[in-house]
C-alpha cells in the first residue's frame, strides 16, 4: 500500500468531500465507473494534493452538503423517535442551545424545527445549526416550513428563490423531509384550487428528490372538518399527493379538534404516515379549541394502540413527539416524561 496514503488521514477526509462533490458532477454512467472499480477512490486521492484542494475551499462547502446527505441517507434504515421543537418553543427563543442540550441529556437523539427565518434555523446557519446538533448526538430528520404563495411563481409555474433555498438549508442540515404543516385558505376554497395546489406538492417532493428527500405534509384540524364536494379535505390531499415524492405527517392529536378519530384514520390509511406527530389530548381548560394536548397516555387518543397499527403496517416511521399545552407543568418536564413514556411502550 502506498505509503501516504497511510500517513495522511487528514488528507484522506478533506479529499473525500472533493471526490463526493465531484462524484456529483458526473454524468451517471461515468459515476458506474466509479462505484465499479474499487481504487477510483484511492487513486483520486493520490492525484489531488491537499494544497490544490484547500486553494479551492468552495469545494470544500459544497462537499460538506452532499457529505450530509449521504451520511444521513446511509443512516435512513430504522424507525426513530424525537421531539418537534414547538413544544419547547419559549425555551428555545430564550435559550436554543441551553435548551438543545437539555433534551440531548433526556435522550432525545432527534428534532424536529419549527423555526427557519431568514435562512436560519433558530437565529443559526444552517452549517452552524448542524454543528450544534452533530456536537450534541443529534440529528435533524424533517423540519416545518410552511409552502404557500411567496414560494411558488404561479406565472412562471416554478419556485421561486425562497422555497429554493429552504430545501437547499433542509438538504445541509441532512433532512429526510421538507414539511409544510399548514394550508392557506386560498387553497381550501374549490376543489379545483385544492388540485392545482396538490400538483405544486408533487413538484415541491420532485424538487426535493434532487437532493434525496421528500417533502410532507402536516395536518392539523381543518382537513377533516372541511369539505369540498363532500369529500374531506384531507381525503383529496391523500389521493392527489404523489407516495413516490410526497409523505404525509400525521399528527394523531390535532385531529381530535376537526372529529376525526386517529385510529380510524390509521386504519384507513394504513401504509401513507411514514411519520407522525404522538401526541395525547384532553378536554381543553382554556382557549377556543374544545381539546388541547398533554402527557402520552392521559388523554382520549389511545396513542399506544395508534402507534402500534403503524409500526405494524409500515417500515422506518419517525415518531415526534409534541404537545403545546402543559396543564401547570413545564414544556421541558413534559417533554422528560412523554420521552420515558414512549421507552416504556418499546420506542
Amino acid at each position: 500500500m502506498n505509503s501516504c496514503y497511510v500517513q495522511t488521514p487528514h488528507l484522506i477526509d478533506i479529499t473525500f468531500l472533493y471526490f463526493l462533490y465531484y462524484f456529483s458532477t458526473l454524468p451517471p454512467n461515468s459515476r458506474e465507473n466509479l462505484i465499479l472499480n474499487p481504487y477510483s477512490k484511492k487513486l483520486f486521492i493520490m492525484n489531488n494534493s491537499r494544497r490544490t484542494f484547500l486553494k479551492n475551499s468552495a469545494f470544500a462547502l459544497a462537499g460538506s452538503s452532499i457529505l450530509s446527505r449521504v451520511s444521513f441517507a446511509n443512516s435512513n434504515d430504522s424507525e426513530l423517535v424525537g421531539i418537534q421543537l414547538y413544544s419547547v418553543r419559549d425555551d428555545m427563543t430564550k435559550d436554543p442551545l441551553g435548551t438543545l442540550k437539555q433534551l440531548a441529556a433526556m435522550g432525545y437523539k432527534n428534532v424536529e424545527h419549527a423555526n427557519y427565518r431568514d435562512r436560519k434555523f433558530y437565529g443559526y446557519t444552517p452549517v452552524e445549526f448542524r454543528k450544534i446538533l452533530d456536537d450534541l448526538g443529534m440529528k435533524m430528520p424533517s423540519g416545518h416550513t410552511v409552502l404557500g404563495s411567496p414560494h411558488w411563481d404561479e406565472t412562471k409555474k416554478q419556485f421561486t428563490d425562497l422555497w429554493k433555498y429552504t430545501v437547499e438549508d433542509a438538504a445541509t442540515m441532512g433532512q429526510q423531509y421538507v414539511i409544510s404543516p399548514s394550508l392557506d385558505n386560498r387553497y381550501r376554497k374549490d376543489r379545483d384550487g385544492l388540485l392545482r395546489f396538490m400538483e405544486v406538492f408533487n413538484k415541491s417532493g420532485e424538487l426535493c428528490s434532487k437532493s434525496g428527500m421528500k417533502f410532507g405534509y402536516h395536518n392539523h384540524d381543518f382537513e377533516f372538518s372541511e369539505k369540498l364536494n363532500g369529500e374531506t379535505l384531507y381525503d383529496i390531499i391523500l389521493a392527489n399527493t404523489d407516495e413516490r415524492f410526497v409523505i404525509q405527517q400525521l399528527d394523531i392529536g390535532n385531529l381530535y379538534n376537526g372529529g376525526a378519530n386517529a385510529f380510524e384514520v390509521v386504519k384507513k390509511y394504513p401504509t401513507r404516515f411514514p411519520s407522525l406527530h404522538v401526541k395525547d389530548e384532553i378536554k381543553a381548560t382554556s382557549g377556543n379549541e374544545k381539546y388541547e394536548s398533554t402527557i402520552l397516555g392521559t388523554g382520549i387518543v389511545n396513542v399506544k394502540e395508534v402507534i402500534d397499527f403503524v409500526r405494524k403496517n409500515t417500515k422506518n416511521v419517525h415518531y415526534i413527539i409534541e404537545q403545546e399545552s402543559y396543564q401547570g407543568k413545564t414544556p421541558l418536564d413534559c417533554a422528560k416524561e412523554d420521552l420515558a413514556i414512549m421507552k416504556k411502550w418499546g420506542y
